[in-house]
């Protein structure tokens, strides 16, 4: 056996284990969570190697981390919904029963099928039972996320024998993250379980002032004080220099309060002593050039992406200063569509019932004024609408002129262009082109020639695959469509997939707009999503960590997130809550400096800001 010194957290984890308690260790940003839990599971396993162990995380990376730290065979690692469907997947008639009630009880939003209510018949024919992928199609039998949770919470409170199986077949269940974690997982674990007499040991590791996502538990303080699990809380911080931890305290809303390590060999620590840091709070009142002033002024490094960041609410903040606002336009504030769906809900609340089959969404439009004349201000563009439309002329003439059926269908999302596994089939060659074009550029030739059909039979075909990659890095300034035709012509992707011919003729309205774009927009874009620029959405950044952090509060018109109202303490509940939570999490990123840039903050604003970041760290810009 393995002799290792064990955190005094981890030690009091197996005091409460051997009490038959479920344990929740609570830790603050950069207190070691993860290497809390890898420790446990080693010495978990050392103790007793035939214990089986389940531990779940939130990503696919959070999975890889910690297969990387601890490989065991008893050990199985994996995202929260492989679990669940790994769990249940075997058992196909209780799936299929279960599905079905869930389906025909209409307090279930998200499982609906499109026949309404169902038969125990239902899924009799599916050749390969019920499916878990990534979309969802009731119909057919196939779940996703979202409906994977849902079933399982149901068939777990359903069938106390799942409660048994799954006991028996851990001894353990670890949830990493839990905070992130849907309640009805939580509720799995914690109620439906106990229906068991068996015995195994749940345990939670996280931090709820880190919970940023709306699908998120947040806490677990119902279960504590009910006294399902029992909190441990760790409080020494590794990370942040003593007045970033200082500012932290300050902005936690729960009693866990951090005290730097007292590891000499902690980042936060330098040849035995504290790292001070630095903290700073910026305030103006012109925006673009006063922030412009302030990065000129603090002198960082914004060129070295892995120590310096620029945090902000949105991905349309960041989409101006990183140079691709026209994708976001198209994928993300398309005002035509805004008025296509005021003409559909006009059609729908007046309840006009006329067979539109045969017509363009123009002649819709020219018929709704010729009948209800005095309804015109309904039925015409909003001013914001028209102003958009004014400066999209062809854009409107191609919905114009598109059959009405077929554009009240179209459907468009920011998401459509940044989420990896949602991207549509245009994103996806031109990132399939880029990504080529960097494997290149890096040298990684073997998997260059596996990701494409470029064939090198000889020295001439390596020179020639080399004046491909240097005319395509000159055609920046070309649009989006000759490049894609260039690529396509020298094998460095492929344009045949049927999904993206598909996307081509059915979704032509999003493709002739990005086809027109230069390819530097779409260049930068991707710079962007691969972590190529300094830039970064505070949602993106949680986990990671920077010397240099410049967090910009800008609500960007979004209304979940209020950061006046932080400041002052009002507003609504929900909204104060969750702009607390991401405040936090933006701030404890900095390893060295943190500055904070508020524009135009009120006089009450500046109060708060010196209660938290200290009187002489308050900066007007206009004083540099």
């Amino acid at each position: 056996m393995v002799t290792r010194q064990l955190e005094t957290e981890v030690e009091e984890i197996f005091r409460l284990i051997e009490e038959d308690k479920n344990f929740l260790l609570s830790g603050g940003a950069g207190s070691g969570k993860t290497y809390s839990l890898v420790q446990f599971i080693k010495e978990t396993i050392d103790r007793n190697p035939t214990v089986k162990i389940a531990c779940m995380t939130y990503t696919n990376s959070a999975v890889k981390e910690i297969e990387e730290r601890v490989n065991h065979t008893n050990l199985r690692v994996s995202t929260i919904h492989d679990f669940l469907w790994t769990t249940i997947k075997s058992f196909q008639n209780e799936l299929k029963v279960s599905l079905i009630e869930l389906i025909n009880d209409e307090t279930v939003e998200k499982i609906v099928s499109p026949d309404g209510i169902v038969d125990e018949n239902y899924y009799n024919e599916l050749v390969d039972g019920i499916e878990y992928k990534g979309f969802t199609n009731i119909r057919e039998g196939i779940l996703s996320h979202d409906a994977v949770i849902i079933l399982a919470n149901y068939m777990f409170k359903k069938y106390t024998k799942l409660c048994d199986i799954l006991k028996d077949r851990f001894k353990f269940i670890l949830v990493d993250e839990y905070q992130d974690t849907n309640e009805k997982v939580v509720e799995i674990f914690l109620t439906h379980l106990k229906k068991s007499t068996r015995k195994n040991t749940i345990g939670f590791f996280g931090d709820a002032m880190q919970s940023i996502y709306d699908d998120g538990i947040g806490n677990l303080n119902e279960y504590i004080a009910s006294e399902d699990i029992v909190e441990v809380q760790k409080r020494q911080n590794r990370r942040n220099p003593q007045l970033v931890i200082t500012l932290a305290n300050r902005l936690r809303t729960d009693e866990l309060e951090q005290v730097i390590s007292t590891d000499n060999t902690a980042p936060n620590m330098l040849d035995g002593e504290i790292k001070d840091g630095s903290v700073k709070f910026y305030y103006s009142t012109e925006k673009v050039e006063n922030l412009h002033s302030l990065k000129t002024e603090l002198n960082w490094n914004f060129d070295n992406v892995k120590e310096t960041k620029e945090l902000n609410l949105t991905h349309n903040l960041i989409a101006t200063k990183a140079g691709f606002s026209n994708l976001m336009d198209i994928y993300d504030n398309d005002k035509i569509l805004n008025y296509r769906d005021r003409i559909v809900k006009y059609i729908k609340d007046e309840n006009i019932i006329n067979d539109f089959s045969e017509q363009t969404f123009g002649e819709v439009v020219d018929e709704l004024l010729l009948l209800n004349p005095e309804n015109k201000r309904a039925i015409n563009p909003t001013n914001g609408m028209q102003d958009y439309i004014n400066s999209h002329i062809e854009v409107f003439e191609i919905g114009k002129n598109t059959a009405y059926e077929l554009f009240s269908q179209i459907s468009i999302s920011k998401n459509h262009l940044l989420d990896k596994d949602k991207r549509d089939p245009l994103i996806n060659v031109l990132f399939t082109i880029q990504h080529n074009v960097k494997l290149y550029q890096e040298r990684k030739y073997n998997e260059f020639l596996r990701q494409t059909e470029y064939q090198i039979r000889s020295i001439e075909d390596k020179q020639n695959l080399k004046n491909i990659i240097d005319i395509l890095e000159n055609m920046s300034e070309k649009s989006i469509e000759e490049i894609i035709s260039y690529a396509s012509e020298n094998n460095l992707c492929t344009i045949e997939d049927d999904k993206y011919q598909r996307f081509i003729e059915e979704e032509f309205y999003v493709y002739n707009q990005v086809k027109e774009l230069k390819y530097k927009v779409f260049q930068d874009l991707y710079d962007y999503v691969e972590d190529y620029t300094p830039f970064s959405t505070q949602h993106k950044i949680k986990g990671a960590e920077f010397n240099n952090v410049l967090v910009v509060l800008d609500n960007g018109n979004w209304r979940k997130y209020n950061f006046e109202n932080l400041f002052l303490k009002n507003g609504s509940e929900s909204v104060l809550e969750r702009t607390e939570k991401i405040f936090y999490v933006c701030c404890t990123r900095a390893k060295e400096n943190l500055v904070v840039f508020y524009d135009s903050p009120s006089d009450e604003v500046l109060v708060k800001a010196r209660e938290w970041f200290g009187e002489g760290n308050i900066i007007m810009l206009e004083e540099l």
